[in-house]
């Protein structure tokens, strides 16, 4: 089986790409669902969120817009975070890859969104890169609620530039020319690891 990372900065269309493979029959992980799921009520997350930063729950679940407040700026309380947050993810992203073993998956897509800055290519067959220009991303994540220009520059100033991450790519999608391109280029994508990996 071909364990597929993929990646990209905030606001690139990770998830939907992820769509379009899934698309091809690859079933797919998604790493900030994950989180989700860690931080709703009675998530595995919950408690040791509250207890590192008081103010974060509310009615039993972290609220996420918050809990940026704690560690947007703050490089110890984010690093606390990731202690607290990152193993639990790695525990649910192994055992979707376990299942979509056992299931006897072609392969299986991983949406990392922090792949590189967190040097995990190594666990991967293969790193697709989700791109698209500066002016579309910040359009993008200007458009989500709650967030504002300062914020958005805080988190790109914080992950690994687009620029590079093209470079470290074994394939890249640019969601930057629509839905209907982007699927084009997965599904060149999808063709290109199938024949890569002896398979028709």
């Amino acid at each position: 089986m071909v364990v597929i990372g993929l990646t990209g900065s905030i606001g690139m269309g990770k998830s939907e790409t992820a769509k379009l493979f899934a698309a091809h029959g690859w079933p797919c992980f998604d790493a900030d669902a994950a989180v989700h799921e860690l931080y709703a009520r009675g998530g595995e997350a919950v408690a040791a969120v509250a207890e590192r930063f008081p103010g974060a729950v509310i009615d039993g679940a972290v609220d996420r817009q918050l809990l940026s407040g704690h560690v947007l700026g703050d490089p110890s309380a984010l690093a606390d975070l990731e202690r607290i947050v990152h193993p639990l993810v790695k525990q649910k992203q192994d055992a979707a890859v376990a299942q979509a073993r056992a299931a006897g998956a072609e392969a299986i897509v991983l949406d990392i969104p922090l792949l590189f800055e967190k040097r995990r290519e190594s666990e991967f067959d293969v790193v697709v890169v989700v791109s698209a220009p500066r002016e579309i991303q910040r359009e993008r994540v200007l458009a989500r609620p709650g967030m504002t220009a300062e914020k958005f520059a805080a988190i790109v100033g914080s992950q690994m530039p687009d620029t590079e991450k093209r470079l470290r790519a074994d394939f890249v999608v640019d969601t930057g020319r629509g839905r209907e391109a982007a699927a084009e280029q997965v599904a060149q994508i999808v063709d290109a690891i199938r024949r890569r990996h002896g398979r028709p």
